[in-house]
């Protein structure tokens, strides 16, 4: 661990260049600032920056190439994939004081916003004009537009709207130099050069640090949503009512899978009833005009598939109840111990395989996995629960993780769907992407990076 006191006296000028209290230097509060939502440990960092405009940090990458330092880009912290994590000697870049929603269009159907701004406020402040901000991760209550740009998320409604990607149309972004570059448009189309927007998106703050992004709104659905929740005494029952669903042409706006593991979890927490039988449960939504009858079909489908109690929500009040549990999944998990939450996807046809492969897994290893899953779009969340206390996950744990990935792969899928590859999934990397592309991707890191100092050894 490096000396805390050497790594405070260099940033005096940085001090200086911005205005008072925008750098904390205290080792007690920095620590607080240098970490994510996983288990990985932190360095002793050099600074936080709180940086309250692009002014801001500009002035903090033209130091940080200038004194060679590497910078951490944050917004809530929330990541699940060790992004945020900063090592010793970094500054980390604060953009949470950022909140501005700098303009809101109902003509254009678009929404300018700073990187801090809270994803369910930008939801709640374009539904006010009959919009509706489309991309809904869980943490949508506690997470940031720029965390969101930076990792790429998804969420609950993808499976109709897509993941963040779709839905960023231009960004404002400072390089690693402190030089200032717009990307992308105000319009719903434009193919002028290489989308460099669409590469700063999923890029984990390792090519430049995203302060402005407009994004595109959607037309809010007219009347409010429709749920319908399914119990089945088997994972592979739900997986399939799954593909039966989107084979109907169903549509759904929602469609989740909570594994038993996780249910009992929550059940422990929040006391929702759970049947002793009850293997999975399947969460469907749709928000389409004909909501009711197609949360009608879902329903029937899901009986067809060997669901044991099949139901439609007959109000909003309910509907909300029921995605409440979902939710509620990863909080739930998180007191059963530190988790090692994983992120696979594969093609929604292989969604039953995939759940086979994660249960025939957790019992080789005798390891404790709690899934859930955005059934839609395949993407599933294995979370691997190991003891408190551990700086990291066990030997079984990790060996578990690998056949896991490997199996995602095996099945054509991917190793990250929305949570990014961070720090936790470095050592795989290379096996989905190749060296070829992994030289690709080193060489595009230089040319907007080179001399990594932004968010070093993440991603990539």
């Amino acid at each position: 661990m490096s000396d805390p006191l050497v790594l405070f006296r260099d940033v005096d000028d940085l001090i200086s260049a911005l205005a008072p209290g925008r750098v904390l230097t205290d080792p007690d509060v920095t620590a607080s600032y240098a970490r994510d939502r996983t288990f990985l440990q932190a360095g002793a960092v050099r600074a936080v920056v709180l940086a309250e405009s692009r002014d801001d940090v500009v002035a903090t990458m033209k130091w940080a190439t200038a004194n060679g330092v590497p910078v951490v880009p944050r917004g809530a912290g929330t990541g699940l994939a060790g992004g945020a994590v900063a090592g010793d000697g970094s500054i980390v870049l604060s953009l949470a004081r950022m909140t501005r929603i700098v303009e809101l269009s109902p003509a254009d159907e678009i929404a300018v916003v700073q990187p801090g701004v809270i994803t369910a406020d930008l939801d709640r402040a374009a539904r006010a004009h009959g919009l509706m901000y489309a991309p809904d991760p869980s943490s949508y209550e506690i997470s940031t537009i720029g965390g969101n740009l930076a990792t790429n998320a998804g969420g609950l409604r993808c499976v109709k709207y897509g993941v963040t990607r779709d839905s960023a149309l231009g960004l404002e972004v400072v390089l690693a130099d402190g030089q200032v570059i717009n990307t992308g448009r105000r319009t719903m189309k434009g193919v002028t050069g290489y989308d460099l927007t669409g590469l700063f998106v999923g890029s984990e703050g390792t090519l430049g640090i995203i302060t402005e992004a407009t994004v595109r709104l959607r037309r809010a659905p007219a009347t409010p949503p429709v749920t319908m929740a399914a119990e089945f005494t088997s994972l592979r029952d739900a997986a399939a009512a799954v593909a039966a669903i989107i084979a109907a042409g169903c549509r759904p706006s929602m469609l989740e899978l909570i594994d038993r593991n996780t249910l009992v979890a929550i059940d422990d927490w929040r006391h929702i009833g759970l049947e002793p039988s009850t293997q999975g449960m399947l969460l469907a939504q749709s928000d389409a005009t004909d909501g009711e009858e197609s949360a009608d079909r879902m329903t029937a489908i899901c009986e067809e598939h060997g669901a044991t109690f099949a139901a439609r929500s007959t109000t909003p009040e309910e509907a909300d109840e029921l995605i409440a549990v979902r939710r509620m999944a990863y909080q739930a998990k998180e007191r059963l111990g530190e988790c090692l939450t994983e992120d696979v996807c594969v093609p929604r046809s292989k969604l039953p395989d995939m759940i086979a492969e994660i249960e025939a897994v957790a019992r080789r290893h005798d390891v404790r996995i709690c899934t859930v899953a955005h059934a839609g779009d395949g993407n599933l969340h294995p979370v691997f629960i190991f003891e408190r206390g551990l700086p990291e996950p066990p030997p079984h744990v990790w060996a578990a993780a690998d056949e896991i990935f490997r199996a995602a792969l095996r099945l054509g899928g991917t190793l990250t769907g929305e949570h990014g590859v961070g720090l936790l999934k470095k050592r795989w990397l290379e096996l989905e992407s190749g060296p070829v592309v992994a030289s690709l991707q080193t060489g595009i890191k230089q040319v907007f990076d080179p001399h990594n100092i932004l968010n070093p050894g993440k991603a990539i």
